[in-house]
Order: C-alpha cells, then structure tokens, then sequence
C-alpha cells in the first residue's frame, strides 16, 4: 500500500526557515513521477506550493513562495525537501505532500493532481505556523 510520509512542520517567527520533508514508499512496481506539495490555510482553497518531476530538472513554484522555498529531491528514493526560508505569517497553513504515477504539464498548477486514487497519494499534513 502506497503511504506519503510528511515530516518537519512546526511554529516559527516571521522571518524564520522550516525544512519540510517527505517520502513516499509502498509502490509495487512503478515509483512516482512527480512529487510536490500544497498547502491549505483555513478559510482558504487548497493551492499548489512547489513541485518537481522526479529524476527531471526543472522545480516550479507558486508565485508567493519563489525565491523564498526550494524543493529538491534528497538522496532517498522518492523524497523530496521542501526548504522554506523568510517565512511570513501568511504562509501559515497545513501542508500536504503529494506522489503522482501519473503527472500534468509542467506547470505549477497542473503537475500534481490533489486526490489519493491508484495514480495519486496524499500525505495526511503537517502544519506550519508563522507567527509575527
């Protein structure tokens, strides 16, 4: 059975880094093509964070978190970090790490598809707090 593992939410102060970390383990033949995260605050609909296509070059971000998050495949089969520097409080959500057999265009919105079926996993979330 396919799992998607989240690991490293927390609290910190505006201006603060988390690194987020996620693995997903239980494919029986084919591993995932794509891997990323969104992030959903109260109040808020779900919105695509980061993204990446697994052994491919080429990471793609939302707008709000360029040049503050970066997303890298780590040395571990199908792990990803989601390194999150100049936090502000608006960042504040649950994040949620998606695994795709099966992946959209290259875009940030289209790479990864948000629902748990035999092509995509979830993770259950981590939640990140920014404070001021």
């Amino acid at each position: 059975q396919v799992q998607v593992v989240e690991s490293g939410g927390g609290s910190v102060q505006a201006g603060g880094s988390l690194r987020l970390s996620c693995t997903a383990s239980g494919y029986p033949t084919v591993e995932p093509n794509c891997m990323g995260w969104f992030r959903q605050a109260p109040g808020k609909e779900r919105e695509p964070v980061a993204a990446l296509f697994i052994g491919a070059s080429g990471e793609y971000y939302a707008d709000s978190v360029k040049d503050r998050f970066t997303i890298a495949e780590a040395n571990v089969q199908n792990t990803v970090y989601l390194q999150m520097n100049s936090l502000k409080p608006e960042d504040t959500a649950m994040y949620v790490c998606a695994a795709g057999l099966v992946c959209g265009e290259a875009t940030i919105t289209d790479i990864l598809h948000p629902t748990d079926d035999e092509y995509n996993a979830l993770g259950h979330g981590v939640q990140v707090t920014v404070s001021t």
